[in-house]
């Protein structure tokens, strides 16, 4: 479909895609641009990310120490208004 043809009439475009699940591809000079599609299912979800978290290793005691020590070395940046 031409962009010019889209942009005349992107609303009902964007119906057909919502309502139809359809796909389109967008030209230009005779060349392929973009392609509009239904968005899909989200790639996580909560679920998702909780189950992954689930399933990495946890870090040893070496790792919060080191982490710890680092953290001692940081310095402490001051904002305006800041009264720590």
């Amino acid at each position: 479909m031409s962009a010019r043809h889209a942009a005349r009439h992107f609303f009902d475009l964007l119906n057909r895609v919502v309502l139809r699940g359809e796909s389109f591809v967008i030209e230009r000079g005779g060349g392929p641009i973009c392609r509009i599609v239904p968005i899909g299912p989200p790639q996580c979800t909560p679920a998702g990310l909780a189950e992954l978290l689930r399933s990495i290793p946890k870090p040893d005691a070496g790792y919060w120490k080191d982490l710890e020590e680092i953290a001692k070395h940081q310095l402490l940046v001051m904002h305006p208004g800041d009264t720590r």
